[in-house]
């Protein structure tokens, strides 16, 4: 459903056959937060907010920088932590693409990959501090047998924590500053010539006596003047490298206190913000038409049977949608009808349409939208309500390619505190959609959720078949219309369910 060329931002991409449909609530402690599909076993803990109640990003990444390029002991960081938004960025992805005089240097082991001058440390600076802004970034992969930059670089997206890592980390002043806490792996030489002969022969298709030169001729000399220098700077040293567990435990236990530090609570905020204002200019509400309070008559009815329910909520989601359009930017276009008569009409002025629907309730507006724009792509956003904290949740993205230049068309059946809608507008933004070019379309709203789209984000355009007043004190919508995506999908809702809890998508 992501279109050609969609990409997994956050987690790997993965069919999922989940049945009987279950659920999803809050992970138990007792239970890892794992979903197990025919194929691979993911992490499904949602990422808290990283924003505020402005929409404002106000929690960065924690980032961990591992100097003298021990893979390993970033990679047992990772496991000890436990947390699935960690991302690993290793500084060998920003070798400088050589030139044709250092492409000859390379293939006869004479050029040194050991200098600080063979990073891309404005690329580097660049990429990090946007990761740890929490925004969407592109990294390049680097080939190691032609010495150059493959053509398709990798999106990485959703850090809590960033562990970067090379031999260099503390080699760049700029970069220093971005580091929240500094380790240093310590290995002895001979440990350290024989991982790298295993590496560069295995991995990188080099000969032993090549390995041997480079490293007599650069590595030793790199290390010992640029590399073990920067040792003073650590904030914990580790000896023995992956090997010693009780660094390791120290640095995990740190990290945890950090994030527990870095929790923010949004949706309380949102319950008292901007609330008593008038409802903004962005909002554009279907006209309330006999035909459209019929079937909003129907729908909300609690005694409406399945089949009626889609039915007459699908009409309403295809009048949504052709209203939605009518806010996309347009231009005089001037064609020639079978008469030989010119017509002067209108034309999309963009490059795409994209629709990106939040998970599961938004995912039933998706044929409204491929009705009335053909071959439109589509994204999928799992957002989920944590029951013990009451707070949204990130776990699951996916997104066309290149998102960034379209029109956004954003779906969501109903937006009660916007908590969610919030979340996803932030993830938009974070991938560089411009904010203007978002519209948020939703068949029920109540008016906390319109006020609070709209003070965090001035210039998306909201559009609604209808908005409610109140929220209680649960945050239903009333007198609202029920769990929607219960009530559409034929499942069941628990006794606690919120207009904004979304299940697992099924794809």
């Amino acid at each position: 459903g992501g279109g050609e060329g969609s990409l997994d931002r956050l987690l790997p991409s993965v069919s999922l056959g989940l049945s009987p449909r279950k659920r999803t609530t809050s992970q138990c402690k007792s239970e890892p937060p794992l979903l197990r599909t025919s194929k691979r076993t993911i992490y499904t803990a949602g990422r808290p907010p990283w924003y505020n109640e402005h929409g404002a990003q106000s929690k960065e990444a924690f980032v961990i920088g591992s100097a003298s390029g021990k893979t390993t002991v970033a990679r047992k960081i990772i496991e000890a932590l436990d947390v699935p938004w960690v991302v690993l960025l290793s500084m060998d992805s920003f070798y400088k693409v050589l030139s044709p005089e250092e492409q000859l240097l390379a293939a006869r082991n004479d050029y040194n990959f050991d200098h600080p001058d063979a990073f891309d440390f404005d690329l580097l600076t660049h990429t990090l501090r946007k990761l740890k802004q929490g925004k969407s970034v592109k990294i390049p992969v680097y080939d190691f047998t032609t010495h150059g930059r493959q053509k398709e670089w990798k999106t990485v997206y959703g850090a809590s924590v960033i562990i970067f890592e090379g031999i260099m980390s503390f080699a760049d002043k700029v970069l220093l500053q971005l580091l929240d806490m500094k380790i240093f792996v310590e290995t002895d030489s001979d440990i350290r010539l024989v991982r790298r002969l295993r590496r560069d022969i295995t991995e990188r298709g080099r000969d032993i006596e090549g390995v041997i030169k480079q490293y007599n001729k650069f590595v030793k000399p790199a290390f010992e003047q640029y590399i073990e220098p920067t040792m003073r700077l650590a904030d914990l040293v580790v000896p023995r490298g992956g090997g010693n567990m009780v660094a390791i435990d120290l640095i995990v236990q740190h990290v945890h206190s950090q994030l527990e530090e870095r929790e923010l609570s949004v949706r309380a905020a949102l319950a008292s913000a901007h609330q008593a204002q008038p409802l903004p200019q962005t909002l554009s509400v279907l006209e309330s038409t006999p035909q459209v309070r019929g079937m909003h008559t129907i729908i909300r009815n609690k005694e409406t049977s399945r089949d009626e329910f889609i039915f007459y909520s699908k009409r309403l989601m295809r009048l949504l949608i052709e209203r939605a359009l009518s806010f996309l930017p347009s231009q005089v276009h001037i064609v020639q009808t079978p008469q030989g008569e010119d017509y002067e009409g209108r034309s999309f002025h963009g490059k795409r349409i994209t629709g990106v629907s939040i998970l599961r309730a938004g995912e039933t507006m998706e044929p409204a939208l491929r009705a009335v724009c053909k071959d439109v792509r589509i994204g999928k956003i799992l957002i989920q309500t944590n029951q013990d904290t009451g707070e949204p949740e990130l776990h699951y993205l996916r997104l066309p390619k290149d998102i960034s230049e379209d029109h956004v068309i954003l779906m969501d059946c109903t937006v009660s505190t916007g908590a969610a809608a919030m979340m996803a507008v932030r993830v938009l933004l974070d991938h560089d959609v411009q904010e203007d070019k978002i519209l948020l379309v939703s068949l029920l709203m109540a008016e906390m959720g319109v006020h609070s789209v709209a003070y965090a984000f001035p210039q998306v355009k909201i559009i609604t078949t209808a908005v409610d007043k109140k929220v209680n004190d649960v945050f239903h919508i009333i007198p609202g219309i029920g769990n929607f995506g219960d009530r559409y999908f034929g499942t069941d809702a628990p006794p606690d369910w919120s207009d904004e809890d979304l299940d697992e998508p099924s794809y």
